[in-house]
């Protein structure tokens, strides 16, 4: 048993201290870490780096600062681990002396049971240097073996050591309990972090004063005169030679190397003049050849120029045709437009427009027209240019004919009307969501009032049918329904832009791989799911929710036109838009955005409905397999977020929906922790309800007298000021946004607030417009109810706004 017990004391030597060691050596890389990258160091070579922009001298400074620093840090550390080493070497040394001098004395206390002199004992050892804690532990089988420790014990940056107590007994040694000892490195640290500030602060000193005195130096003996022969040079010019270069210095003994540039430079200079002179006499000889030249050849283009630079910066382009109708000339401004005016020439005029067919009567009187060689002046028809773009052209001709009366052809203009036909077709597009949109707004209004008692009214009803099943299943199915229709005029909001945001900044590329994740049970597992996002995408300024909806839309919408299978890839870059295009309501964009685009390889989307798909309630599907209000909803959220979104889509080739989102500038407001909902939901405050729906008027005062509140009402704002003005006492004013009688429920607030500082309010509405939300997110420091809301809702943001800090 004593050859185990000292079997088991090597093997706790041999594994404590390396276990010891590899802890304190991590703790020690730390600390050393932190001395050599002090934030004063950081600061001045950051401004070494800054100075060394602007000159020789302070590069070479900068040099000499960094190599040294190098130099310094390289034997600092080595003089701090050699250090440590010897440090540790000594602690391990004071340990195991404290094994071979105390076991024995230990285990004879231990096996006479003596406590007092075990607890003298340990305390001794205590005291020694760098000692942290020490306990002895007794094995034994009895029910309570002694177990005494003293000091701190600690589980970082410590050496430890086991040593096993045995007691002789008839000559054999019995081992009957444990010395565990702690030793501390945190000294060691502490002495390590010292030794080395001032190192490092010593040499810093000694090699920012060196290397100033170098850079000094080097600006007395060189730089200086750099820049004055700089400064000469960018000066020098030869119709008034200054005086020859001479350097402010005392010459040396032999000409040195600046002596020989100045020499040399100055002969340089002496010989540019006297070329100079020779050039200047040649050039007035040339001069006048040339004038006699250059007025005979201005004279003989002079008329050809003038009609060539009408031609070419005018906005419109120039044509002629022969006798035949076939072009003979047409001007290059016509590539401008998209018009290929090489291969039009030989052509008739009819013949390179794509719209004949559609529009033959126009045609027809136009032919009789020019068979008659008769003018015309704004002509109409469409085309399409190389690229395909349909284009419009309004044209003028004029016949030419010959002295003795033969017909020669036509000279005319074109001129595009393209822009103006576009501009047009966008502003009656915007016009038409626009109107969509405020009705969409004011039927939401409406409807929301409704769903608000009737959500409310449900849930009273559902608490008295609790113990009827059959029928509180339908008052389950009227409180579905009434969610459903809840969620309807939530998506009409968002189309009508009118639904309250909560934009912050948004990793776009986080937010799509986390949307593909929730899309792949969704879409199925005949779609395949790809990503293609950029690496250096912006951060994006929305609300992340509405985002992800808007993305699950669009990637259901791609799913259906896919009913076989096929690919849905999600894009992510950045766009820096600049006006030049437009996208898919007409508007042109400018600006930086980053784009989400959504695309498949379905059956496309017919070019006669493409312009319809973001109206509400426009849908291709069969009846009760959508609303139609999807895309309305992408829509109203990119335009709401400050955006917009674009389609490309061919028939049979698939579709490609891009979200234009406005880039972050990293000046998005912090979202706030919402407020914690109090243990009680009930009140007996006065709340003064301004409603002008009698319905949801009616409703919202028997809700709140459930909660325990008292209530005053009023049907405008006049009416609810009259109250105020009559002395009406109220804690809360909980009042409608959009109401009658000429002032709105902000207007109200204002005008409670001015006549009793500090009120609280809590605003409700089923439609937003701008008197509490701007920039599609809510004023700071209003309070919002949306409608439809329930009991609950209303009860818990009525005690969040009266426990919640009054208005400034």
């Amino acid at each position: 048993m004593g050859n185990a017990g000292d079997e088991n004391s090597k093997r706790s030597r041999a594994i404590a201290p390396a276990a010891a060691k590899q802890d304190s050596t991590g703790q020690n890389l730390n600390g050393i870490g932190a001395a050599l990258a002090p934030p004063m160091i950081g600061a001045l070579l950051s401004r070494i780096f800054n100075w060394s922009r602007s000159g020789v001298g302070p590069r070479l400074l900068a040099a000499v600062l960094l190599f040294s620093s190098i130099v310094t840090l390289t034997l600092t550390a080595l003089q701090l681990y050699l250090d440590y080493e010897r440090e540790v070497g000594v602690i391990e040394t004071r340990l195991d002396e404290i094994g071979r001098s105390t076991t024995g004395s230990l285990g004879e206390s231990l096996w006479n049971l003596d406590q007092n002199q075990l607890k003298l004992q340990l305390d001794g050892i205590l005291r020694l240097p760098d000692i942290r804690a020490a306990e002895v532990h007794e094995i034994a089988d009895r029910p309570s073996p002694i177990h005494l420790a003293v000091g701190e014990p600690s589980t970082r940056s410590i050496v430890t050591r086991d040593y096993p107590l045995n007691y002789s007994v008839q000559g054999t040694a019995r081992p009957i309990g444990v010395l565990h000892v702690e030793a501390t490195l945190t000294d060691v640290y502490q002495q390590l972090l010292n030794r080395a500030l001032v190192i490092l602060a010593s040499q810093a000193a000694k090699t920012f004063l060196v290397s100033l005195f170098i850079i000094y130096m080097v600006h007395l003996l060189v730089t200086r005169h750099l820049v004055a022969i700089a400064e000469f040079v960018s000066k020098y010019s030869l119709t008034r030679p200054p005086p020859p270069l001479q350097l402010e210095r005392r010459a040396p003994h032999d000409a040195d190397e600046l002596d020989k540039v100045i020499d040399a430079f100055n002969a340089m200079c002496a010989k540019l003049e006297r070329v100079y002179g020779e050039l200047r006499e040649a050039n007035a000889n040339l001069e006048r050849d040339l004038n006699i030249r250059r007025r005979a050849e201005e004279d003989a283009h002079a008329s050809e120029q003038r009609f060539r630079d009408y031609a070419e910066t005018a906005s419109d382009w120039f044509w002629e045709t022969g006798p035949d109708h076939l072009f003979t000339y047409i001007s290059d401004r016509a590539g401008a437009f998209g018009m290929d005016n090489k291969a039009l020439i030989g052509k008739r005029r009819s013949d390179a427009a794509f719209d004949r067919d559609a529009e033959p009567e126009k045609w027809r009187a136009h032919t009789a027209t020019l068979d008659r060689h008769e003018p015309f002046r704004k002509f109409e028809y469409r085309g399409r240019d190389v690229s395909g773009r349909v284009r419009h052209f309004s044209v003028n001709g004029q016949p030419v004919f010959a002295a003795d009366g033969r017909f020669m052809g036509y000279r005319g203009s074109a001129t595009d009307l393209t822009e103006q036909h576009e501009t047009g077709e966008r502003l009656r597009q915007s016009q038409k969501m626009d109107a969509i949109g405020q009705l969409t707004g004011g039927v939401a209004h409406d409807f929301n009032n409704v769903l608000t008692v009737i959500t409310g009214t449900i849930e009273i009803v559902q608490e008295g049918l609790a113990d009827k099943p059959e029928f509180a299943a339908i008052a389950q199915l009227i409180d579905d329904a009434a969610a459903r229709g809840a969620e309807i005029t939530s998506q009409l909001l968002t189309f009508a832009r009118r639904q309250p945001l909560e934009p912050r900044e948004i990793d776009v590329n986080a937010l799509v791989v986390e949307t593909a994740k929730l899309l792949k049970p969704m879409l199925g597992e005949h779609i395949e799911i790809v990503t293609r996002l950029a690496d250096d995408a912006w951060s994006a300024l929305a609300d992340p929710s509405q985002l992800t909806s808007a993305i699950v839309n669009l990637a259901v919408n791609a799913r259906d036109a896919m009913p076989g299978g096929g690919r849905l890839t999600l894009e992510t870059a950045n766009r820096d838009l600049d006006g030049t295009s437009t996208t898919g309501d007409g508007d042109v964009m400018r600006g930086a955005f980053v784009m989400v685009a959504v695309a498949d390889t379905g059956h496309g989307i017919a070019s006669d409905i493409r312009e319809r798909v973001f109206e509400p309630f426009f849908t291709t599907k069969g009846v009760g397999r959508g609303t139609g209000l999807g895309l309305s909803m992408v829509y109203g959220f990119a335009r709401q977020t400050g955006g917009t979104v674009a389609i490309e889509s061919e028939e049979g080739r698939g579709t490609v929906m891009r979200l234009f989102l406005p880039r972050s500038k990293g000046d998005a407001p912090a979202r706030t922790a919402p407020v914690q909902a109090l243990a009680a939901a009930r009140g007996h405050e006065t709340i003064l309800v301004v409603e002008d729906d009698p319905l949801v008027q009616g409703y919202v005062i028997a809700q709140l007298g459930t909660l325990g509140y008292r209530t005053l009402a009023a049907g405008d704002g006049a009416a609810a000021l009259a109250l105020v003005d009559q002395g009406a006492r109220f804690d809360l004013l909980f009042t409608d946004i959009i109401m009658p009688g000429g002032m709105n429920g902000r207007e109200l607030a204002e005008a409670v607030q001015l006549r009793r500082p500090g009120a609280r309010v809590l605003y409700t509405s089923g439609y937003t417009d701008d008197t509490i939300v701007h920039g599609g997110q809510l004023d700071p420091g209003v309070a919002l109810l949306r409608k439809p809301y329930r009991k609950s809702e209303l009860s818990l943001k009525i005690r969040e706004v009266l426990a919640g800090e009054p208005p400034a």
